[in-house]
């Protein structure tokens, strides 16, 4: 089995209706659909059952795996699913997350096939950011650094783990990765994803691989788009723990700085700034400011 999808869910039957349905309707077959449930008292037991049936039941049917029992948070729950997944490769699509085309599988899985004689560990594609307004957004997640269809390696570095992450629901992770790096840290409440990824491709060398297909329609209600003071407090304090002390205090210092600097090298402003920079360093070498 290629692809196992994992979904975890509690109390929010509507959202968790949008993901199955968006699961049941792909053209591409050859995967599982893992369901962890947190023991809801919504309808959600009774949903995942329907849909279970309707699966089954179809032309095309794919395995499903599901349970619907009391957890511990979040990342319990998405350790419980990548433990019952069988696939090489892991996708977590949570409730309220949906697959943004009915050929999103079909095309993931062939660009893992078409990569050549490469072994991809870590794909991703683009996250759409619903508002529910009218209004939405296609994160790329650094994937404007490249321009080509095929599966394409990105860099990320520190810096870039400073000032985000890569989204877990667009990306295909393989399996093989968990056993490596653990699985996700239940001690945290929103950024253990973060902190795997870090540990992953920061201090384990693993490369990301990036291709332009709008995976998923992101749910900006979840937990980790309202709470946004609490999910940076959180990750400062696991850099506190994963860097040392004075390293730290640089990134810091110098965040700031560095995100307007490639601001503006974006808009082609940079030669302006370098400009009064070297007029400023001449000013200072002939002593006439200080």
């Amino acid at each position: 089995m290629k692809l196992s999808i994992i979904t975890i869910n509690y109390n929010n039957a509507e959202g968790l209706c949008k993901t199955l349905e968006s699961v049941a309707g792909q053209t591409y077959r050859n995967f599982e659909h893992v369901i962890v449930d947190g023991g809801s008292t919504d309808g959600s037991r009774e949903l995942i059952e329907q849909y279970e049936a309707l699966v089954q039941s179809s032309e095309q049917p794919y395995t499903i795996t599901w349970l619907s029992e009391p957890d511990k948070g979040i990342y319990n729950a998405m350790n419980k699913g990548i433990r019952l997944a069988k696939g090489e490769y892991i996708q977590i699509l949570n409730s309220g997350d949906a697959l943004y085309a009915a050929d999103v599988t079909e095309r993931m899985v062939a660009a893992l096939s078409d990569s050549g004689n490469r072994h991809i560990h870590i794909l991703y594609g683009n996250m759409i950011r619903d508002y529910g307004n009218g209004k939405s957004n296609r994160d790329k997640c650094l994937g404007d650094r490249v321009a080509d269809n095929k599966p394409k390696e990105v860099e990320w570095t520190m810096y870039d783990f400073i000032k985000g992450t890569v989204n877990h629901d667009p990306t295909y992770i393989h399996r093989t990765l968990y056993e490596k790096y653990g699985l996700y840290d239940e001690n945290l409440k929103i950024c253990s994803d973060w902190k795997w990824f870090v540990n992953a491709v920061v201090f384990g060398g693993e490369k990301l691989y990036y291709v332009p297909i709008d995976v998923t329609l992101f749910d900006t209600t979840g937990i980790s788009e309202t709470q946004l003071e609490f999910r940076e407090k959180e990750r400062h304090e696991e850099l506190e723990k994963l860097l040392p002390a004075a390293i730290l205090k640089d990134y810091d210092r110098y965040h700031f700085p560095i995100a307007q600097y490639k601001r503006l090298k974006k808009h082609h402003l940079w030669s302006l700034v370098y400009f009064l920079e070297r007029v400023l360093f001449k000013l200072e070498k002939w002593h006439i400011l200080k």
